[in-house]
């Protein structure tokens, strides 16, 4: 959402008649997340393919890539800078008040889409919490989203295997192909929590059908 924010905010300052001694646009975002990283999507990341120094896909990859693009139309030097949230300044409260009027709007259409299956754990999701040390490990997909940039299924999952000391954590792994939310998979991981992927598929686990 806040990506998408400042994405929208260059746009529309592209469509003023701004002066021509105005050199430099600054966008104030109470976001660590994008001050914090949007250099790093303009001179590293296109670099590396849309992955972190470690290897791990980076997340809303496409609207990074959509706010570099703005930053080069606007045609002069961009800055986003850190602002307190729910501050005392005026913009700050001007920019809640406009997020609380959007999101009454039942019209407006999702930004991503994420297909999303209950938990049958009482666990939160909790990341690294599943060592990957190539086991060989049953796993119950509850989310999965579609990286586009990187072509790769982001899932949230949680650990079935009954004799698993991980049995019960939810966490996040990557894998280049499509698992159907809400079914139950036995696979192989790789070896490395800092970038956790699903390595092969063995097979899906059918529900066991009740007698009666």
């Amino acid at each position: 959402m806040e990506l998408h924010a400042c994405i929208v905010a260059l746009k529309e300052a592209m469509k003023l008649d701004l002066p021509t001694n105005v050199t430099n646009v600054v966008i104030y975002s109470d976001s660590s997340y994008i001050v914090d990283n949007y250099k790093k999507a303009m001179f590293e990341w296109p670099k590396t393919r849309w992955v972190t120094r470690k290897g791990r896909p980076v997340l809303n990859a496409d609207l990074w890539k959509e706010l570099v693009k703005c930053f080069q139309k606007m045609g002069m030097r961009v800055e986003i800078k850190w602002v307190k949230g729910h501050s005392k300044s005026e913009h700050n409260k001007a920019a809640n008040r406009l997020a609380r009027a959007s999101a009454r709007r039942p019209f407006n259409k999702p930004l991503t889409h994420v297909s999303v299956r209950r938990k049958t754990t009482d666990k939160s999701v909790d990341v690294g919490s599943v060592e990957m040390n190539g086991q060989r490990i049953t796993i119950r997909i509850i989310t999965s989203k579609l990286l586009n940039v990187q072509r790769l299924w982001k899932y949230k999952y949680e650990v079935i295997s009954k004799h698993s000391r991980y049995r019960g954590n939810v966490d996040i792994i990557f894998f280049e192909h499509f698992l159907s939310t809400g079914h139950t998979y036995y696979v192989r991981v790789n070896c490395n929590t800092s970038n956790p992927r699903i390595e092969k598929v063995f097979r899906e686990i059918k529900p066991k059908k009740e007698d009666g």
